[in-house]
């Protein structure tokens, strides 16, 4: 079963362990997630410690196929971003007790 976690359930949790108001939580979250872009946006990449990378790749325009009908589509080139985790992550999450 997927569970997603909203930016509602991280301003809880704020409120609940840090003892910040909720607006404040909010406001937090908000300007760290905007900062997170803005500098994703204007480097190409960022980096934070013991968590991943985060990279934006340039994609080129091309054919693509609907593979019910068999017709071809061009996909405009975009941007894509990837995030590579960070070893300490990865040993995080594959920890028989990370519970």
């Amino acid at each position: 079963m997927r569970i997603n976690l909203t930016k509602k359930d991280l301003i809880n949790q704020i409120y609940m362990q840090i003892g910040f108001s909720k607006q404040i939580s909010e406001s937090l979250i908000d300007d760290f997630l905007s900062l997170l872009v803005e500098n994703l946006i204007k480097e190409k990449k960022i980096k934070l410690s013991k968590f991943g990378t985060f990279t934006i790749r340039e994609k080129k325009e091309r054919i693509g196929r609907n593979p019910k009908t068999k017709e071809n589509k061009i996909i405009k080139a975009r941007k894509v971003v990837l995030f590579k985790p960070s070893k300490e992550f990865k040993e995080f999450v594959n920890q028989e007790d990370n519970g």
